[in-house]
């Protein structure tokens, strides 16, 4: 396998998020963004919302005629008849795969529950529509309910499984040998949907695609109920840089994307959010800004460039003699030896009492005040 497909959820389960509410605009436009940074498969509602959200939904489909468009519904014949009437190429059928969620949300045995499954499988292939079955809590379900669910899915003629962890439970171990198990019984796509509660998601859907899934569902920025979802930008540059995998992603187009999704979410990006975050390009320690001064590499496994970024020096209270001469020489001025012995210090003290790093004009600021007069700029 030398590519895989991101069927991207930022538009519906991302949205789940609590106090997360796209306007139809910001709903486009996302999808847009996404379409346009390479991720062609999108899932992008719930019809069974309303009235408007079906509106949303019919939108992206008027804007993305060729994007792949999956919607997510309940076992509910009315539903899947509304995601074939807005154009959905695919929909997800989702069936409670535990014991648990079986029990406390239809309370019907898991038999009935097949016997329905096979019929709206039917109904939804009838349609015209592609169908990927949403195993809900299948970190939580036994083999064998998995395996009569795939029985069932495959001779009805389901493509896909998803493969849920739903709460967030599984370790990258046991992702492995639950999709392994599942490859066993399936033979179609298999689809993995993994949350972040222990911070394992990108973790679990590495796991997963090296353990034979064949998709993975994404969300920008990892947003998604709880502790979120696995994050678009880390799953796509992990599939390249650790397992050599193409998903169409253009790197340098996510800094924007998440931009763009942050502030139709109203969620701020960490600074230290991977690879869009505004410091994971920034060093300020000593050891590591004089290695990068001779050799970007030496401190850095990814080029900040192939996201469209460029690396960042910066003082502060952990840096050396070198970082000083090397950032103060990147601003255009030159310093002698007693110059940098006077000025590491007083950076530090800043950076201790100001709890950040000084910008640009408060270290020349720093400098006129200890220095006596004021810093020249080289051809100045």
């Amino acid at each position: 396998m030398a590519s895989v497909l991101i069927n991207d959820t930022t538009l519906r389960d991302g949205e789940q998020s609590p106090g997360v509410a796209f306007r139809a605009s910001e709903k486009v436009a996302i999808a847009e963004a996404l379409f346009a940074a390479g991720v062609t498969a999108l899932e992008v509602g719930t019809p069974a919302m309303g009235d408007e959200e079906r509106t949303r939904i019919q939108l992206v489909r008027r804007h993305l005629p060729t994007a792949t468009l999956m919607s997510w519904c309940r076992m509910n014949a009315g539903e899947i008849r509304q995601s074939a009437d807005l154009g959905m190429d695919w929909v997800d059928i989702s069936i409670p795969a535990s014991d648990k969620l079986r029990q406390y949300k239809l309370r019907e045995p898991l038999a009935v529950l097949l016997e329905r499954l096979e019929n709206f499988i039917g109904l939804a292939r009838t349609l015209g529509l592609a169908v990927c079955i949403g195993c809900e809590d299948a970190s939580r379900a036994d083999d064998d309910t998995l395996r009569q669910i795939a029985s069932v899915a495959q001779e009805a003629g389901a493509l896909r499984l998803r493969y849920a962890d739903t709460l967030g439970l599984l370790d990258p171990f046991a992702t492995d040998n639950a999709i392994r198990s599942l490859r066993r019984d399936w033979n179609g796509e298999i689809e993995m949907h993994a949350h972040n509660d222990l911070g394992l998601a990108t973790a679990n859907t590495l796991a997963a695609i090296r353990a034979g899934a064949t998709s993975v569902n994404t969300t920008v920025l990892g947003l998604g109920e709880r502790a979120g979802n696995a994050a678009l930008e880390t799953v796509a540059l992990g599939l390249d840089r650790c397992m050599g995998l193409d998903s169409g992603v253009d790197f340098s187009q996510l800094p924007a994307l998440c931009q763009q999704v942050a502030e139709a979410a109203q969620r701020p990006i960490d600074a230290q959010q991977p690879l869009v975050g505004e410091q994971v390009f920034t060093h300020e320690s000593g050891v590591h800004v004089a290695a990068l001064l001779q050799d970007r590499e030496s401190y850095q496994a990814i080029d900040p460039a192939l996201m469209g970024r460029e690396y960042r020096l910066v003082l502060g209270k952990h840096s050396g003699r070198q970082a000083v001469d090397g950032v103060f020489a990147r601003m255009g001025y030159p310093l002698n030896a007693l110059q940098i012995d006077i000025l590491l210090p007083a950076i530090r003290r800043f950076a201790e009492s100001w709890k950040r790093t000084p910008k640009d004009y408060e270290l020349i600021a720093i400098y006129d005040e200890l220095c006596g007069e004021p810093l020249r700029q080289v051809g100045g």
